[in-house]
């Protein structure tokens, strides 16, 4: 009894002095530090301030900075993206994917505008995907998904989806998007809508064949491009779009049908007014047989056939 007594004695004596370097510093040391992410006085761009924090625990960690993200900044230049007539609900987290629940106010434009949506959008990416485990966020507007304007889902948002540091929000735009990913059994292709928020800057074709490497978003639909392929340049001229991409488009194998990936990319491209037909090149070079069965010196136009056929 005594040994346990001069053990916990001994404990608090040392958690004594380390509270007592803590005041001697005046501050606090901290776990870990975030960025929350709030409107600008004028409501036309992001604007982040550090927040330092002792939580640790992942369900502690967003609680803690919901809580944040809801609370007005301490900078009166700044206010939160979130509207106070809009409702959080609470949440949930499935694998790396957070689901954020709101009330139906979040939909109403009379509660919060269109601009104002896209930046309180990219405002709970940009600070709940700093959790560690956390990759994606899904907003859900009275219990179900948040719909674009063309009433599609949105889908799952990541950090990347609104670039780094939006700084106006009059620079982006939102597009959707037509994207051909394979059907189960790898042998036909279906189409996936997505909307996407993107610098008014950034060329559409680029645009696609990323959204085709991060993957499919719809249950039942599967990748066509391997995630490490790596897109090294994409010009068009005269309606042909070039794609360049390293190695990996060749060296990695998706369990799909040959024709599968290269028809991925071309029906996706086509389906842009710009671009008729595609070129694929890997390191620059069109003397390529990919998968020993389909040579890529060549011009691809759009088929539409291979989402017909039978599995």
């Amino acid at each position: 009894m005594r040994y346990r007594l001069s053990g916990f004695a001994g404990l608090l004596l040392v958690m004594l002095l380390t509270a007592c370097r803590a005041q001697g510093s005046g501050e606090e040391p901290m776990a870990a530090t975030y960025r929350i992410y709030y409107l600008n006085s004028t409501m036309t761009a992001l604007s982040a301030q550090e927040y330092g924090t002792n939580t640790v625990i992942g369900d502690q960690v967003i609680e803690e900075l919901m809580d944040q993200f809801r609370t007005a900044p301490n900078d009166m230049e700044n206010q939160v993206a979130l509207p106070s007539g809009v409702g959080y609900l609470g949440y949930r987290q499935e694998g790396s994917v957070l689901y954020l629940y709101f009330d139906a106010a979040y939909g109403s434009r009379s509660v919060m505008d269109p601009t104002r949506e896209i930046l309180c959008r990219a405002a709970l990416t940009k600070t709940m995907t700093q959790i560690d485990g956390i990759d994606y966020i899904s907003i859900y507007v009275a219990d179900q998904p948040l719909l674009n304007q063309q009433g599609q889902p949105v889908g799952l948002l990541a950090d990347t989806d609104f670039i780094e540091s939006i700084s106006d929000v009059n620079t982006f735009e939102r597009s959707s998007l037509t994207l051909y990913f394979a059907a189960e059994g790898g042998s036909r292709l279906v189409p996936e809508s997505r909307e996407v928020v993107h610098s008014i800057n950034s060329s559409m074709e680029r645009l696609i064949v990323e959204e085709l490497i991060r993957g499919p978003q719809v249950e039942g639909h599967y990748a066509t491009l391997p995630s490490d392929v790596k897109l090294l340049n994409v010009s068009v001229n005269e309606n042909v779009c070039y794609i360049n991409f390293d190695a990996a488009f060749v060296g990695s194998v998706i369990e799909v049908k040959e024709y599968i990936p290269i028809y991925s990319i071309v029906n996706s491209l086509c389906e842009l007014s710009t671009v008729s037909r595609v070129q694929i090149t890997v390191n620059g070079s069109s003397d390529v047989m990919f998968r020993d069965a389909i040579s890529l010196d060549t011009q691809f136009e759009k088929n539409l056939d291979i989402g017909k056929e039978s599995e």
